[in-house]
């Protein structure tokens, strides 16, 4: 077993799983927390992350297949996808924006919030994208909620990709739009601005 990636929450490690390549990924405990209740958090995002990449996948969005989850040691083994982060490839590959579009709206029709949708959490794999790590996810039907969403990958876009931020954005709303219509997506991209400044706001202050 090899660490991959140590995260804040969870650490990502490259495993074997009856001969497949997989990823086991483990929520850590947090000595700041009283251990009952850190016991109980992790226990219930772990539960939660399986169950969101379920939901994402019948939503109509590929994720990672879920192997395992052990609910106790708050550890899950997926699919291991071997493939080209979007954030390494996107300014070769601008389609590639309208597609994580219409991977976020399949995904705020069905009131599934990703909570950190940025560029390294796409991969294209085999041709096909996949989005991972729900770890944040939630359920919300609320706009604001599906509005942070948008303004996280416009932000991404606007730094890491600077040189191709207006088409590659441009094409991301695009293919939202392809899927929720013009008027959500209006609407959607109008709290997205409100919240923007009232971020500006709250920084001049």
């Amino acid at each position: 077993m090899m660490l991959i990636k140590k995260g804040a929450e969870a650490d990502i490690y490259l495993t074997d799983w009856y001969g497949r390549k997989a990823v086991r990924k483990v929520r850590k405990p947090k000595n700041y927390r009283n251990r009952l209740l850190d016991e109980s958090i992790r226990k219930k995002r772990t539960l939660r992350e399986a169950e969101m990449l379920s939901l994402a996948k019948r939503a109509g969005v590929t994720t990672p297949l879920i192997y395992f989850v052990d609910p106790k040691n708050t550890e899950i083994i997926m699919q291991y996808i071997k493939g080209n982060l979007v954030r390494d490839i996107l300014a070769k590959n601008l389609k590639l924006s309208r597609n994580m579009g219409i991977y976020t709206a399949k995904l705020h029709k069905n009131n599934l919030v990703h909570g950190d949708l940025t560029t390294s959490n796409f991969i294209l794999y085999d041709s096909k994208l996949v989005l991972i790590d729900f770890g944040l996810s939630f359920y919300s039907d609320r706009i604001e909620d599906k509005a942070v969403d948008i303004r996280l990958i416009k932000e991404i876009m606007s730094s890491a990709h600077a040189s191709i931020f207006k088409r590659a954005f441009d094409l991301f709303i695009k293919g939202y739009e392809s899927v929720l219509g013009p008027s959500v997506t209006s609407k959607m991209l109008k709290k997205v601005t409100e919240i923007e400044k009232r971020g500006r706001y709250a920084r001049v202050v």
